[in-house]
């Protein structure tokens, strides 16, 4: 299948890299920045623009072609309804895990639909499309997208918008959220002259767990073992940040909370 990239951010460079790995042609990269589009065509051996120029893709009947919309979700309709447009015969998807199908529906194209892949991505770090789970949402095209999909790992889930929401709603607590509390981990080591990397054997093993547990079985900690004395020596440490405070607090409450619903 010939493929079209719309964006040449973190998720576009994986999902070109994989699709051609796949066996699948990488024939454009748009991008906003003729800079971004170079780097990432560059790197696939195709052509590249930038947002504003027309469309132009030379192809037979017998060509299959998906245009794939990878950029912020805010951007997505505003691209969809300049490009759709200029070359509707195309299979048009999105990336994205909390936007709706719909925003692709321009009337003339009558195949389209979702392509969300599961996984956080950064641009110096590989990613083995085998291992991660690809979420799909079809319009007119159930069966060319699923083919699509499977080229790239055999974990694919049909999954309406609504579905599709909740799923990302649950990845940016265990993902993004996580994150951000290894980030507020970093800044307390910091303060007692400690690397991050002291933290790395207690993260793993956290990991490994989700495994074979359910977290909510597998929490331990102060707030999971009710020691309030512990919280509340914890909570004066973070006096001078009231906001990694509070949310040492709503964190420690939600843990009581969920623990009495075992």
């Amino acid at each position: 299948m010939k493929i079209v990239l719309f964006g040449a951010g973190n998720v576009a460079t994986h999902l070109g890299a994989a699709l051609k790995e796949a066996g699948h042609e990488i024939v454009q990269v748009w991008s906003r920045t003729r800079e971004s589009a170079d780097a990432l065509a560059n790197s696939l051996a195709c052509d590249s623009h930038t947002f504003g120029e027309s469309f132009c893709l030379s192809t037979t009947d017998e060509e299959r072609v998906a245009c794939i919309i990878s950029v912020k979700d805010d951007a997505i309709a505003e691209l969809a309804k300049e490009y759709i447009p200029q070359f509707p015969q195309a299979m048009w998807l999105h990336t994205a895990g909390s936007v709706a199908i719909e925003v692709l529906d321009k009337g003339m194209n009558p195949r389209y639909g979702v392509l969300y892949p599961m996984q956080t991505f950064s641009k110096s770090k590989p990613v083995d499309f085998q291992k991660i789970g690809i979420f799909t949402e079809a319009n007119g095209c159930e069966e060319e997208l699923t083919e699509l999909a499977t080229s790239l790992t055999a974990k694919v889930y049909p999954l309406d918008g609504e579905g599709r929401k909740r799923l990302h709603l649950a990845a940016v607590f265990a993902c993004n959220f996580v994150n951000h509390c290894y980030a507020l981990s970093e800044t307390i080591l910091a303060d007692a002259g400690l690397p991050f990397e002291v933290m790395l054997p207690l993260i793993e093993e956290t990991a490994e767990k989700a495994h074979h547990l359910s977290p909510r079985l597998a929490q331990t900690g102060p707030a999971a073992r009710h020691d309030q004395q512990i919280m509340d020596r914890q909570h004066t440490l973070l006096a001078d940040n009231p906001l990694m405070q509070d949310i040492y607090d709503k964190l420690s409450e939600s843990i009581i909370h969920l623990g009495k619903l075992r």
